[in-house]
């Protein structure tokens, strides 16, 4: 059967149109790629795109539609500016190998004629008729992988079988689908889903994009999550007009900037990667062997598509066991083949960009120690590659500065890290609540019951902070029975206050199993006070002093701040709940 469509479908495709959405790199702002959709397809008679490809479907001219859907496609791609420097997403039918007239080569075909990279496209594929039947998922991305084509999973995480596609089919890219962004922020279980679907990807040397992003909350976790790109309506919407697609989009390359907490933390890793050439994909196994002959001390190197994206590692151990067999030399080397034989033996790696939280690559690491380490991009280009043994040199040097910083007593941070934080919240414009929170009458329980109990009660205060206030807040100890939290907020603050208030509450209770059985009774223990005179104190309590930042407030002085909160430790403590609340204009 040609491919050649009926006048009919010919008159369609001329009335359809392109638009394309970026996807951008989370980490730079910069455009990654652009995914085609359909447009204009209710002009032709048609609700939806599906209905659409059902219809063409059952005229058995769904291969034929597609192909010449495709080659009109990426020549409207070759319009954007930067084509060369980016990928292409393009959505296929599941039901396409049913087709009787499916050949091998025609994608190709076009793409030599628009003198695009094969590397340069991506076919997306969802399980859209996985479920009916009607379709086999598996083979079509079997299909196309062994073309070597990239394969991206559409709607992961909703679709029936998406654990079992990474395990049998390992595809290049995920796309997280938008129901587990919507409200991450204010939803932990979904961040938790999120954070282990990306992790198990990375793992496996698969990257990540989270789709249908649509406040700054969403792509900031995702990017701290360590996803490695976004798209969504917060980025851009599907546009026909080409020239609306631009090489980097300022207001999300800024918000990066803004969410920036350390100014030394990539030099920090730029200082233990290891900028080892990279083998390209293509190469014959007579220059991988010369390879590792040059480059002697390297025992693992990255394996790199024409247009510079890591695919893997390749170990030199795994090369010598072809060397050391009778025929396993002659098999390497035999090139007879035009396919790559470093294909079938390249490792999945961990990728991750340069500009990714320290943490964000030592959780990666250590969810697979047995990892020969994490390839460094930059620009979703291949940078370098930090190995395993450089990562515990990040580990051991990230512990040692943050046990130089943390409380001896409580192990939470101090006030080198308490300052930073706060000064790191003075630049940004985001909302922000404070909360200094200050034992009651801790010197007289200190004079009384000795200094060994009083650090008790610290430890005590600290593990309530510990166990009962979410992640999310940033928990230090001021020393003595002064403590500091803090967290960086987007809905009314009065959920915040709860917590505190909670803590409050925690504490006072909980305390009391530090008194003797008679003063517990009488609620009160008698003391020296400051000027010498015998005086009754009540049982332990806290109070806290709370200032409110808006995302409008201007003045933001480290210098304030800190005044502020200290002048209202002094009413908090008059006041019946031990709260006391202000905002900064």
């Amino acid at each position: 059967m040609d491919n050649i469509l009926p006048d009919t479908w010919l008159s369609n495709l001329e009335k359809l149109d392109i638009a394309f959405q970026p996807i951008l790199n989370v980490h730079t702002g910069n455009l990654f790629a652009v995914e085609a959709l359909l447009r204009n397809y209710k002009d032709i008679g048609f609700d939806s795109i599906f209905s659409l490809f059902d219809q063409v479907y059952k005229e058995e001219l769904l291969y034929t539609f597609d192909l010449a859907l495709r080659e009109k496609t990426i020549q409207k791609f070759t319009k954007i500016d930067n084509y060369q420097e980016i990928k292409l997403f393009y959505n296929l039918d599941n039901r396409l190998l049913q087709m009787a007239n499916f050949s091998d080569g025609n994608t190709n075909k076009i793409l030599k004629d628009k003198g695009i990279k094969k590397d340069s496209i991506c076919f997306e594929i969802s399980e859209r008729h996985e479920i009916t039947g009607s379709c086999n998922l598996e083979n079509i991305i079997r299909h196309y992988k062994n073309e070597n084509f990239c394969i991206a999973i559409d709607d992961f995480g909703v679709g029936y079988s998406g654990y079992k596609l990474l395990y049998d089919m390992t595809p290049n890219v995920i796309k997280i689908d938008r129901f587990f962004l919507k409200d991450i922020a204010k939803d932990p279980k979904k961040k938790l889903m999120v954070q282990n679907i990306t992790h198990l990807a990375i793992q496996l040397g698969i990257n990540v994009i989270a789709e249908g992003v649509e406040e700054k909350e969403e792509l900031l976790i995702c990017k701290n999550i360590g996803c490695h790109m976004v798209q969504g309506y917060f980025i851009q919407k599907p546009s026909k007009d080409t020239k609306k697609i631009l090489k980097s989009y300022k207001h999300i390359s800024d918000l990066i900037k803004n969410d920036e907490r350390s100014s030394n933390k990539n030099i920090k890793i730029k200082s233990y990667i290891d900028k080892i050439p990279p083998i390209d994909i293509q190469s014959n196994m007579s220059l991988v062997i010369d390879y590792f002959k040059q480059y002697k001390e390297v025992s693992a190197v990255a394996i790199i598509n024409a247009i510079h994206e890591p695919l893997g590692i390749l170990q030199e151990n795994q090369i010598k066991e072809y060397l050391y067999s009778p025929y396993g030399r002659s098999l390497l080397l035999n090139d007879s083949t035009n396919k790559s034989k470093l294909k079938h033996l390249i490792k999945p790696c961990g990728t991750t960009d340069i500009s990714s939280d320290i943490s964000t690559i030592i959780e990666l690491f250590s969810n697979n120690p047995e990892s020969a380490g994490i390839i460094i991009t930059k620009n979703s280009k291949y940078y370098g590659l930090l190995s395993a043994r450089a990562i515990i040199g990040v580990m051991n040097e990230e512990n040692l500065l943050y046990a130089r910083e943390q409380n001896p007593l409580t192990k939470l941070p101090g006030n080198v890290m308490i300052e930073k934080y706060i000064l790191d919240a003075s630049r940004y414009k985001d909302a922000y609540i404070f909360c200094y929170f200050d034992l009651d009458n801790f010197k007289a329980y200190n004079d009384v019951y000795g200094f060994r109990n009083g650090d008790r009660v610290i430890q005590l205060f600290a593990d309530i902070l510990r166990k009962h206030l979410p992640n999310e807040f940033f928990k230090a100890h001021i020393g003595g029975d002064d403590f500091f939290i803090a967290l960086r907020f987007k809905e009314d603050a009065s959920s915040i206050l709860k917590h505190i208030t909670n803590i409050i509450k925690k504490f006072t209770s909980d305390v009391k199993e530090f008194y003797s059985k008679e003063d517990k009774k009488r609620g009160y223990i008698t003391a020296m006070d400051r000027d010498k005179n015998k005086k009754q104190f009540p049982l332990l309590s806290v109070s806290a002093s709370v200032l409110i930042l808006s995302d409008k407030t201007k003045e933001r002085c480290l210098k304030n701040i800190n005044s502020i909160l200290a002048e209202q430790k002094k009413v908090a403590k008059n006041e019946f709940t031990h709260l006391s609340v202000s905002s900064l204009l």
